[in-house]
């Protein structure tokens, strides 16, 4: 009884990390396709002063933040949360480098340490083929 209670509770931790990253990935990846205008003057922080070049990145960033979504909501693979973790870091620290608070990132920690929390929870790979599958 005990070991089907820690599966389902196994599973229930697993679908709750699953749906919050991806709920995150896609709120970002549709703010992103919609051209935030805060996000678009970020890049001439880092030397992207055409907007129009920056509405591109831009277009690019949210549709790859849909495709992590997806991924780990339907096909969660390892690399796709490593992405996750990397990209949901930077994305946090990005908001003291532009000027706001250090608070901005503290608030943000959830977007990378949950996609952290569920790698964990699969394993780290024991191969390089072991990054692109959710077991090894």
């Amino acid at each position: 009884m005990l070991t089907v209670v820690v599966k389902m509770n196994s599973k229930f931790f697993e679908w709750v990390l699953r749906i919050g990253i991806a709920g995150e990935f896609i709120g970002h990846g549709v703010f992103a396709l919609q051209g935030k205008k805060d996000w678009i003057g970020w890049f001439a922080n880092f030397g992207v002063s055409d907007p129009e070049v920056a509405k591109t990145l831009l277009l690019l960033v949210g549709l790859m933040d849909l495709a992590v979504a997806l991924i780990v909501l339907f096909k969660p693979i390892r690399i796709a949360l490593l992405w996750a973790v990397v990209w949901g870091f930077w994305t946090a620290l990005l908001r003291p480098l532009v000027g706001m608070p250090i608070w901005d990132f503290i608030e943000r920690w959830a977007n990378w340490s949950a996609p952290l929390a569920l790698l964990a929870f699969y394993g780290w790979p024991k191969s390089l083929g072991g990054w692109f599958r959710k077991n090894n």
